[in-house]
Protein backbone atom coordinates (compact mmCIF):
# COMPACT_ATOMS: atom_id res chain seq x y z
CA UNK A 1 0.00 0.00 0.00
CA UNK A 2 2.74 2.49 0.97
CA UNK A 3 5.97 2.56 -1.00
CA UNK A 4 7.93 5.55 0.35
CA UNK A 5 7.48 6.76 3.91
CA UNK A 6 8.79 10.12 5.12
CA UNK A 7 10.09 9.95 8.69
CA UNK A 8 10.81 13.43 10.07
CA UNK A 9 13.23 13.40 12.99
CA UNK A 10 14.79 15.99 15.27
CA UNK A 11 17.07 13.64 17.20
CA UNK A 12 14.96 13.65 20.37
CA UNK A 13 14.24 10.38 22.16
CA UNK A 14 10.60 10.61 21.07
CA UNK A 15 11.55 10.95 17.41
CA UNK A 16 14.07 8.10 17.76
CA UNK A 17 11.33 5.84 19.12
CA UNK A 18 9.05 6.97 16.29
CA UNK A 19 11.81 6.14 13.78
CA UNK A 20 12.14 2.65 15.28
CA UNK A 21 8.39 2.09 14.81
CA UNK A 22 8.45 3.57 11.32
CA UNK A 23 11.24 1.22 10.24
CA UNK A 24 9.30 -1.75 11.60
CA UNK A 25 6.17 -0.54 9.79
CA UNK A 26 8.12 -0.03 6.53
CA UNK A 27 9.64 -3.50 6.75
CA UNK A 28 6.21 -5.09 7.16
CA UNK A 29 4.78 -2.98 4.33
CA UNK A 30 7.72 -3.56 1.98
CA UNK A 31 8.26 0.19 1.79
CA UNK A 32 11.33 2.40 1.77
CA UNK A 33 12.08 5.20 4.24
CA UNK A 34 13.02 8.78 3.49
CA UNK A 35 14.54 10.15 6.69
CA UNK A 36 14.05 13.92 6.99
CA UNK A 37 15.59 16.68 9.10
CA UNK A 38 14.54 20.35 8.96
CA UNK A 39 17.64 22.53 9.35
CA UNK A 40 17.03 25.94 10.92
CA UNK A 41 17.54 29.17 9.01
CA UNK A 42 20.45 31.41 10.01
CA UNK A 43 19.20 33.58 12.89
CA UNK A 44 19.94 37.20 12.11
CA UNK A 45 20.01 39.10 15.38
CA UNK A 46 20.43 42.85 15.41
CA UNK A 47 21.36 45.15 18.22
CA UNK A 48 20.85 48.88 18.15
CA UNK A 49 21.71 50.37 14.81
CA UNK A 50 22.09 47.09 12.97
CA UNK A 51 25.23 45.66 14.58
CA UNK A 52 25.16 41.88 14.55
CA UNK A 53 25.49 40.32 17.98
CA UNK A 54 25.91 36.72 16.80
CA UNK A 55 29.57 36.09 15.96
CA UNK A 56 28.73 32.94 13.96
CA UNK A 57 28.90 33.48 10.23
CA UNK A 58 26.08 32.22 8.01
CA UNK A 59 28.51 29.76 6.42
CA UNK A 60 29.62 28.36 9.81
CA UNK A 61 26.00 28.14 10.96
CA UNK A 62 25.05 26.25 7.78
CA UNK A 63 28.00 23.88 8.28
CA UNK A 64 26.98 23.16 11.89
CA UNK A 65 23.33 22.66 10.89
CA UNK A 66 24.40 20.22 8.17
CA UNK A 67 26.53 18.26 10.66
CA UNK A 68 23.57 18.05 13.04
CA UNK A 69 21.30 16.94 10.19
CA UNK A 70 23.66 14.17 9.10
CA UNK A 71 24.18 12.89 12.66
CA UNK A 72 20.43 12.85 13.28
CA UNK A 73 19.63 11.19 9.95
CA UNK A 74 22.41 8.62 10.36
CA UNK A 75 20.51 7.15 13.33
CA UNK A 76 17.56 6.37 11.04
CA UNK A 77 19.89 5.02 8.35
CA UNK A 78 21.44 2.63 10.88
CA UNK A 79 17.98 1.40 11.91
CA UNK A 80 17.03 0.84 8.28
CA UNK A 81 20.29 -0.92 7.44
CA UNK A 82 19.85 -3.28 10.41
CA UNK A 83 16.28 -4.08 9.32
CA UNK A 84 17.05 -4.37 5.60
CA UNK A 85 14.81 -1.41 4.72
CA UNK A 86 15.90 0.84 1.83
CA UNK A 87 16.54 4.39 3.01
CA UNK A 88 17.35 7.84 1.66
CA UNK A 89 18.30 10.97 3.60
CA UNK A 90 16.87 14.42 3.00
CA UNK A 91 17.26 17.73 4.78
CA UNK A 92 15.89 21.14 3.92
CA UNK A 93 16.49 24.52 5.51
CA UNK A 94 13.39 26.13 6.96
CA UNK A 95 12.17 27.88 10.09
CA UNK A 96 8.69 26.48 9.46
CA UNK A 97 9.11 22.78 10.29
CA UNK A 98 5.61 21.64 9.35
CA UNK A 99 5.92 23.19 5.88
CA UNK A 100 9.40 21.72 5.45
CA UNK A 101 8.00 18.28 6.30
CA UNK A 102 5.22 18.62 3.72
CA UNK A 103 7.66 19.99 1.12
CA UNK A 104 10.09 17.11 1.78
CA UNK A 105 7.34 14.52 1.42
CA UNK A 106 6.29 16.07 -1.89
CA UNK A 107 9.87 16.43 -3.15
CA UNK A 108 10.71 12.79 -2.32
CA UNK A 109 7.39 11.49 -3.73
CA UNK A 110 6.41 9.99 -0.39
CA UNK A 111 2.97 8.48 -0.01
CA UNK A 112 2.92 8.57 3.80
CA UNK A 113 4.32 10.79 6.55
CA UNK A 114 5.05 8.83 9.74
CA UNK A 115 5.59 11.15 12.69
CA UNK A 116 5.37 11.46 16.46
CA UNK A 117 2.19 12.71 18.08
CA UNK A 118 3.96 15.61 19.77
CA UNK A 119 7.32 17.24 20.23
CA UNK A 120 7.59 20.25 22.47
CA UNK A 121 5.81 20.20 25.79
CA UNK A 122 4.32 22.68 28.18
CA UNK A 123 4.16 26.42 27.61
CA UNK A 124 6.38 26.26 24.51
CA UNK A 125 3.95 23.87 22.84
CA UNK A 126 1.06 26.13 23.74
CA UNK A 127 2.78 29.12 22.14
CA UNK A 128 4.13 27.37 19.08
CA UNK A 129 1.36 24.88 18.48
CA UNK A 130 1.90 21.31 17.48
CA UNK A 131 3.94 20.71 14.33
CA UNK A 132 2.16 17.38 14.00
CA UNK A 133 -1.21 19.11 14.11
CA UNK A 134 -0.05 21.59 11.47
CA UNK A 135 1.14 18.77 9.21
CA UNK A 136 -2.19 16.98 9.71
CA UNK A 137 -4.20 20.04 8.78
CA UNK A 138 -2.08 21.15 5.79
CA UNK A 139 -0.82 17.94 4.18
CA UNK A 140 -2.50 16.32 1.21
CA UNK A 141 -0.32 13.26 1.84
CA UNK A 142 -1.64 10.79 4.47
CA UNK A 143 -0.09 11.15 7.92
CA UNK A 144 0.33 8.29 10.39
CA UNK A 145 0.72 9.65 13.92
CA UNK A 146 2.65 7.45 16.35
CA UNK A 147 1.79 7.83 20.06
Amino acid sequence: MFKNILVPTDGSELSRETARRAVSFAKEAGARITAFFAKPEYPVSYYGEGALIDPTTPEKFAELAEQQAQQTLDFVVQLCDAAGVPVAKLSLTSDIPYQAIIDAATQASCDLIFMASHGRRGFTALLLGSETNKVLTHSKIPVLVYR
